[in-house]
């Protein structure tokens, strides 16, 4: 009856949700979720004008090169072999301008690869309200979020296995201390008994309408407006936990951690692969994350601890709304 109640209630206050897959036909990236996703979107646009003029540049030169120095406009070849103003200017130009894409590439790698200092943020952003330097804090507050920084981290661990990731939730822990811990599979295999088989395991009858290849019988769940910390590692061979839309990917190795963080403000569902070559089912090991409020998040967790997958894996069926967090934690 809980189960039910729980989902019914999600679909009373339920927003649509984005649900992020790739397109046929697409030749752009997936929409951004992340701030991070909006950085990498915003350098790609930089770099595609600065390589559609040199390739124009080159175009020309080369076209004005076989014009004028032809064999038809040239009856007798001029005899040299260099010409120092024009090897300075090949070799410094070029130079200059790898130079300004490191200055736009490295802040950005920065950005994605360290993981943000909560508390430096959120003393960075009252500093600066303190001092009344409005604009300052209107441009730090579109790269860092002072809000969730109070909040602290959300920490997920991930294990890729051949083939399937595991998630472990180390902050939600059940009475006996063990934290929440879950794997999660991708249900299409390229088999014929692949619809009877979701069917039979999780007593669900939702398998048509299921991404193919990218969705999960239990997906990895996390608040929506919260700093998400996650390590990755690997208990067999490399893998590599990747969401596009999320701007994502860092390699699960065997023996070795990885960190990376996130944060998604937008509820809804998000899709990536492993990518990086693991085995014969490689194709077969999706990643689903569902992004939802915090109270929806909240229940999930509740029932997780008690042990109740396919209640909380029910639980989040339907994305809520935000606004209406209120009334779900009302229903725990």
């Amino acid at each position: 009856m809980r189960h039910l109640l729980a989902a019914l209630s999600a679909m009373l206050f339920a927003a649509p949700a984005l649900a992020a897959l790739p397109e046929d036909g697409a030749i752009n990236f997936q929409p951004a979720a992340t701030r991070i996703a909006e950085r990498v979107h915003e350098f790609h646009n930089v770099l595609l004008w600065i390589i559609a003029l040199i390739t124009v540049l080159v175009t020309v030169l080369l076209i004005w090169v076989m014009v004028r120095y032809s064999r038809a406009a040239n009856k007798t070849p001029r005899k040299f072999s260099h010409n120092t103003t024009v090897e300075v200017i090949w070799t410094v130009v070029p130079a200059l301008i790898l130079v300004g894409i490191a200055s736009l590439s490295f802040p950005n790698l920065f950005y994605q690869n360290v993981t943000p200092n909560l508390g430096e943020i959120a003393a960075t952003s009252k500093s600066l309200l303190a001092n009344g330097k409005t604009a300052q804090h209107l441009a730090y507050t579109k790269n860092y979020f002072p809000d969730a920084a109070e909040k602290g981290f959300v920490n997920v661990k991930i294990q890729g296995n051949q083939w399937n990731w595991t998630y472990t939730y180390p902050d939600l822990v059940d009475e006996t201390g063990a934290a929440v811990e879950f794997v999660s599979n991708g249900i299409h295999k390229g088999r014929p008994t692949d619809k009877e088989n979701y069917e039979s395991l999780t007593g669900r009858t939702d398998f048509d309408t299921q991404p193919t290849n990218l969705a999960v019988d239990y997906p990895m769940v996390i608040p929506a407006g919260r700093y998400i910390r996650y390590y990755t590692a690997a208990a067999d061979v490399i893998h590599s936990f990747t969401i596009p839309a999320f701007a994502v990917k860092t390699d699960a190795v065997p023996g070795r951690l990885n960190e990376g963080w996130f944060l998604v403000e937008e509820p809804g569902i998000y899709y990536g692969q492993c990518s990086e070559l693991c085995g014969i089912d490689h194709a077969y090991m999706p990643i689903e994350v569902r992004v939802v409020p915090q109270a929806q998040y909240d229940r999930w967790a509740e029932l997780m601890k008690a042990g109740d997958f396919d209640g909380a894996a029910a639980s989040i069926t339907t994305i809520a709304a935000l606004e209406s967090e209120t009334q779900l934690a009302s229903t725990n």
